[in-house]
């Protein structure tokens, strides 16, 4: 990437993508930014009043009202990097009208925390695989950062991972800004794992709290969660990493316990009772580690990692097993 006349297009309309949008714009760098909101009525509102409706409506959109669009094949052409920011379940729909040929030569950037449905696929691997992107031209986001803390400028630390260091170094130095600190990184895999896996325990810790356990009862559940995220980690990208970053770490804690976590959110009510379908619809967001899930108890069958807590959030979203007798089955799995 040239730091000159960068050409950034997010594709994506909801927190994080409005997040990311703050971000980039209150970074200093010079550059241009382009913006896909699947929404034409969103795409009209920000237009007109400079604020997403529906997500984040406090920030202010400083993005250009003729760069933001739902025509994602027009935006893609000028952009030089491609910021993707779709939840996974969505991502092939809103990349159908999409050829490798409109992606040929331009850096991609995942910050989806999730993997592709059907095709069980993290990010990387998924356009690695049908857009025939080169891993030195993909980079991650990913840590402790929820986009309400970003909207509220509260101090948060991301980690950008790439096949290529300086990618990685290039694309940080665009969204760093005096409340967003970042961390490079050469771990792909082990980062879009780590944060597709911290939804499934942050479920997992919902559930927990819906049941009635206390804390004492969730730090042994957390504590036992990277540990089974290590092992995974480890089986699929057996590199030195260090497991007690923040985009490992750091990222499964805030996950797991914070007022914005909507997988907590949504694993608090699976375990008050609510259906899977109540739950989403009352939530009106997606919850990423419901689909991870299925997704993670699927590429798991090959792998044979030993992951207790995995499996009960799967037994309970996908078997419909009581959330009270698949917790108390759990716990005597947990030390």
């Amino acid at each position: 990437m040239q730091n000159k006349n960068n050409k950034i297009l997010v594709v994506g309309g909801g927190s994080w993508a409005t997040a990311n949008i703050k971000m980039l714009t209150d970074n200093i760098t010079e550059k241009e930014i382009f913006w896909w909101m699947r929404n034409p009525q969103a795409v009209k509102h920000v237009h007109k009043f400079g604020h997403n409706p529906n997500y984040l409506s406090s920030v202010e959109i400083k993005v250009p009202a003729q760069n933001i669009s739902s025509d994602l094949k027009a935006l893609i052409k000028p952009a030089d990097v491609v910021l993707l920011n779709v939840p996974a379940a969505f991502l092939k729909e809103a990349l159908v009208d999409i050829s490798a040929k409109d992606l040929a030569g331009k850096k991609i950037v995942s910050a989806i925390k999730g993997i592709v449905p059907d095709e069980n696929l993290i990010i990387g691997e998924f356009l690695n695989k049908k857009y025939d992107m080169s891993f030195n031209d993909f980079a991650v986001i990913s840590g402790p950062c929820h986009a309400e803390e970003v909207a509220l400028e509260k101090l948060s630390y991301l980690t950008i991972a790439s096949g290529d260091p300086a990618l990685a170094a290039e694309f940080a130095g665009m969204i760093n800004t005096r409340y967003i600190k970042t961390i490079v990184s050469d771990d792909i895999y082990g980062t879009e794992y780590a944060a597709v896996l911290k939804n499934i325990y942050a479920i997992a810790s919902g559930i927990c709290h819906g049941v009635g356990y206390g804390d004492n009862f969730q730090s042994v559940l957390i504590s036992n969660a990277i540990r089974e995220l290590m092992r995974f980690v480890d089986v699929v990208h057996p590199i030195t990493r260090d497991i007690k970053e923040s985009a490992y770490l750091g990222d499964l804690l805030v996950t797991a316990y914070s007022q914005f976590s909507r997988n907590r959110t949504f694993g608090n009510m699976i375990g008050k009772g609510y259906t899977v379908t109540s739950a989403q619809l009352e939530m009106n967001m997606i919850a990423e580690g419901y689909y991870a899930v299925n997704c993670l108890h699927q590429i798991n069958k090959q792998y044979k990692v030993n992951m207790p807590i995995c499996e009960a959030v799967y037994a309970i979203l996908y078997q419909k097993r009581s959330p009270a007798i698949e917790m108390k089955q759990l716990a005597e799995k947990l030390c």
